[in-house]
């Protein structure tokens, strides 16, 4: 089948095996002083590793594979003597039910939504702040582009410094989106731009915010979001945002 796959160069790996623990499944391994797949069908394909590696040897590519077989993980974990990954069941936070959706054996990386709350009080109680998230997970790298939560969704393009920078941001930018965050500096660009033309044409994304810091690095993630709507094919009303580092709307 054709699906998402993590893939390895061997040519940039040195072997240093950070990405070894990361995987939940077990599906890395070392074989030569180089990291390689043990098997495909033990890659879930959403790419809880890809931060784990220094050398950015890891990525995610699309090819025919055999599919994921949680059963074969459960096997091999075994075989290995190592604690099988975890699915959270579902819990309340608020009395807010969550949701989950399809997804591999990563419990960081499972999507759920979350009933957003119907009124949000000044504080929550233990003096908090009502979070406005209403979806997991939220890094580009690891959500999937038919989630649920995107679809007629205003989806909201963060730049991940930005909620450290500017104080309101649930209240003011979060509530009542779908949000996916990344750094343009520290990860592959292009990789964003065919991500999110992907999320655009494969959801009904109603409408595009981008929230970017005002360093010249930042400008990265607004460019791909452009990109990916003028790639897209389809009209999406666009905005962009940019906060300073000491946390004002410069524009």
């Amino acid at each position: 089948m054709l699906r998402k796959i993590v893939k390895i160069d061997p040519d940039k790996c040195n072997g240093c095996g950070d990405c070894v623990p990361s995987c939940a499944e077990g599906a890395i391994t070392l074989v030569n002083g180089k990291a390689v797949l043990a098997a495909d069908n033990l890659c879930d394909g959403l790419g809880a590793c890809l931060g784990e590696c220094p050398q950015g040897a890891i990525t995610i590519e699309e090819r025919e594979s055999d599919a994921f077989d949680e059963a074969a993980v459960e096997v091999h974990l075994t075989a290995l003597g190592k604690p099988h990954p975890v699915h959270p069941p579902v819990t309340h936070q608020s009395a807010a039910p969550q949701h989950q959706h399809g997804g591999g054996g990563c419990p960081g990386s499972r999507a759920m939504s979350f009933e957003r709350p119907q009124a949000v009080a000044e504080t929550a109680p233990g003096g908090s702040r009502q979070s406005q998230l209403a979806q997991w997970p939220v890094q580009l790298h690891l959500v999937s582009t038919t989630a649920p939560y995107f679809q007629g969704a205003d989806l909201l393009i963060t730049a991940d410094c930005v909620p450290v920078a500017y104080a309101g941001y649930h209240e003011d930018f979060l509530k009542g989106k779908a949000v996916v965050m990344g750094c343009p500096k520290l990860d592959d660009n292009q990789f964003y731009q065919q991500k999110l033309t992907e999320l655009f044409t494969k959801s009904d994304v109603r409408s595009v915010t981008v929230l970017k810091m005002e360093v010249p690095c930042c400008g990265g993630i607004a460019v791909a979001a452009r990109q990916a709507v003028a790639a897209c094919g389809k009209e999406i009303p666009y905005k962009e945002i940019t906060i300073g580092i000491q946390g004002q709307i410069k524009a």
